[in-house]
């Protein structure tokens, strides 16, 4: 697991606060405009998503100076662990916590006390790069399950298809601490944590854009967004789950067509944080200016309805 990167968001933003999309204030001083200028204290963030957050503490901070915001990036695992810990007031995930009492998150929240909701604030996509050089422009679901499945020897990617390059494999991929990763060998190989084991791991997706890009063989998956911000230096490819190749992008990934790797984005605050007027103000600010932090984040805002139903979810927890 890499080292945790914790940024504080001190003095007024540069690059992502301009183009704040200003909101009318109200009554509880949620931050969403000047007039949250008042609002005062610490709120500690931390789990995945961590482009989405960093941009959403970036631009409140530049309406609500008083407010320390720090964001970590210890993956959803980690980040949860925390959550139920009591450590944050706010865990970022990429899948949804997990339920049953042998996983230990949500029995762990509830042993401590920790209440919490699940609020969606943006989308993404699972992308599946290779090398520039290395041309595969299409795989099908089952080729991908084929490479990715627990013992899984393919070590030339002619076995998956003879039209495929003369290759050796060199795979990397999400940690085992990473929302990617549950969700990527869940909806791939059948069951979250079913993988080959002989990949190069990282919580960091940047270590695996470098691993990727290095190595002539190499194949690797990780959040649309990383995709677009090293377009240049990857080849795409689209996936096959039956429907015909079907290329991640914003309106594939929203829409649900690309299938079956586009899932939610959210974050969870806890309700005794979520009581206090600053995480209360955070919360509001992202959801009025939820399109405006996608933007600057490269991540894939909510469609109309989502943001419906995610202002539903704020509104139900704060009351």
């Amino acid at each position: 697991m890499k080292p945790i990167r914790v940024v504080a968001v001190s003095a007024l933003s540069g690059a992502l606060a301009f183009g704040v999309v200003a909101c009318a204030d109200d009554d509880s001083g949620s931050g969403g405009g000047s007039g949250g200028s008042d609002l005062s204290g610490n709120i500690k963030v931390d789990g995945s998503v961590f482009p989405f957050a960093q941009a959403a503490a970036e631009q409140f901070k530049g309406q609500n100076s008083g407010v320390d915001v720090s964001v970590g990036e210890s993956g959803t695992g980690g980040g949860f662990e925390k959550f139920c810990a009591g450590e944050i007031d706010i865990s970022n995930a990429s899948r949804p916590i997990k339920e049953e009492a042998e996983e230990q998150e949500a029995t762990e929240c509830k042993k401590n006390g920790v209440a919490y909701s699940e609020v969606q604030v943006a989308n993404d996509g699972i992308a599946i790069v290779t090398n520039k050089d290395l041309k595969i422009d299409c795989m099908t679901t089952d080729q991908v399950k084929k490479l990715w499945n627990k013992g899984s020897k393919v070590s030339n990617y002619k076995e998956l298809d003879p039209s495929f390059p003369d290759q050796k494999v060199a795979l990397f991929g999400a940690g085992t601490d990473s929302g990617t990763f549950d969700f990527f060998t869940a909806e791939i190989n059948g069951e979250e944590g079913d993988t080959r084991k002989d990949y190069s791991p990282s919580e960091d997706d940047n270590v695996t854009v470098q691993g990727v890009s290095g190595d002539k063989g190499g194949l690797g998956y990780f959040g649309f967004s990383y995709y677009e911000d090293n377009a240049d230096n990857l080849n795409l490819v689209k996936i096959d789950a039956g429907e015909g190749c079907i290329e991640p992008s914003l309106e594939t990934i929203q829409d649900g067509s690309y299938k079956p790797l586009s899932r939610p984005l959210s974050m969870y605050p806890a309700a005794k944080s979520l009581a206090r007027p600053e995480v209360k103000g955070f919360m509001d600010y992202i959801l009025v200016n939820q399109q405006a932090i996608a933007d600057a984040s490269k991540i894939v805002p909510m469609t109309d309805e989502q943001a419906t139903a995610a202002q539903e979810a704020l509104t139900k927890a704060e009351s």
